[in-house]
């Protein structure tokens, strides 16, 4: 199958137009018309080498949005007209105790990437969502609610698990009081889930301008951490704090916010080693945890909250040309609040 799209031809060059192929339809695959692709800023770091070696040319993208258009012989779980979508993995080795309990992204044998990497076969060299067309099997696809729009959908399947899953597996609700450390492409998330479990959910960040889209997000309180006063009023009042954000930083005076037993669990990718205060952590029970995106099926329950509570992404909808400027602005943290590629321009 033909595709078009952008790609990376060297590490840290500009992003230009790419013509290659997708596979062929297996018996359990799937193929889409993307219509709509999120700019996560892993791409950024992949599509620069900042993580290690990378696959060029590599066709970035794991937030992905489209139409089914063909189906394989063995496919039973979507048919040609559905709206599904695409996330941060493709397939997992399905056999281990991670696979089995429907954590495939923490897969003993690691899970393969939607890009920058090798499919299970070992060759195939997988190419993301900045393309118009894409194959995948059935089972790493989840179905998209017909009352959502396409757009504010495709960063829900990175920016948007990544969000929902410490929130339900650290039991975000009514009675809890959580803090979203940042108010960016993740930051945001993190808060409209919150409010819609029914937590008392307060963000922290160091722009104070960022208080009325936090409020009119449903933030009950907003904290700017500059000064350290402020959140030396706070100690150990908070069961769940999410730090989305990626820079070098304290954590220190965040951990003194939460309350017996307490969680501060790191999502974003700082570029060195955090510092950790251990009589902090011993203190009040305290615990620092990590998490990682979310497997199918809470992907998928995760898109069916967003349906019940009328929950997508805050976006900037742009075409393909304009790819390598919105990296540069991604960098700058100057977008509200996801860029998404429109992918009928390709």
């Amino acid at each position: 199958m033909q595709a078009k799209g952008y790609a990376v031809l060297e590490a840290s060059k500009p992003l230009v137009p790419f013509q290659f192929d997708r596979r062929e339809i297996r018996p359990s695959d799937v193929a889409l018309k993307i219509e709509y692709a999120g700019i996560c800023h892993s791409d950024i770091h992949q599509a620069r080498e900042e993580w290690g070696p990378a696959i060029f040319p590599m066709v970035p993208g794991h937030e992905i949005a489209g139409v089914v258009t063909s189906v394989g012989s063995a496919v039973t779980k979507f048919k040609v007209g559905d709206r599904i979508g695409v996330g941060v993995f493709i397939d997992s080795c399905r056999k281990c105790s991670s696979c089995q309990a429907g954590l495939e992204q923490y897969c003993v044998e690691g899970m393969t990437g939607t890009y920058n990497g090798y499919e299970r076969d070992g060759t195939t060299v997988a190419q993301g969502g900045y393309s118009d067309t894409f194959v995948v099997d059935q089972d790493y696809a989840v179905t998209i609610p017909a009352n959502l729009d396409m757009a504010g959908v495709a960063p829900l399947l990175c920016a948007g698990i990544t969000l929902y899953s410490p929130l339900k597996n650290w039991g975000a609700g009514k009675g809890k009081k959580v803090g979203i450390i940042g108010l960016g492409g993740l930051g945001h998330m993190g808060l409209k889930f919150a409010v819609a479990l029914g937590a008392h959910t307060t963000v922290f960040s160091h722009s104070p301008s960022k208080e009325k889209d936090a409020r009119d997000m449903g933030a009950h309180d907003f904290v700017v951490t500059k000064d350290p006063k402020t959140l030396a009023g706070l100690a150990k009042d908070f069961d769940l704090i999410l730090n989305t954000v990626s820079a070098d930083m304290d954590l220190t005076p965040f951990l003194e916010l939460l309350k017996l037993d307490g969680t501060l669990v790191l999502i974003g990718l700082p570029g060195k080693p955090y510092e950790i205060s251990t009589p902090t952590l011993l203190a009040q029970r305290r615990s620092l945890a990590g998490s990682m995106i979310g497997g199918i099926a809470q992907t998928q329950e995760m898109l069916n909250f967003c349906g019940e509570h009328n929950i997508v992404s805050e976006i900037e909808v742009i075409n393909p040309d304009y790819i390598n400027e919105a990296y540069e602005r991604t960098v700058k943290s100057d977008v509200k609040y996801r860029f998404v590629i429109d992918a009928s321009k390709f």
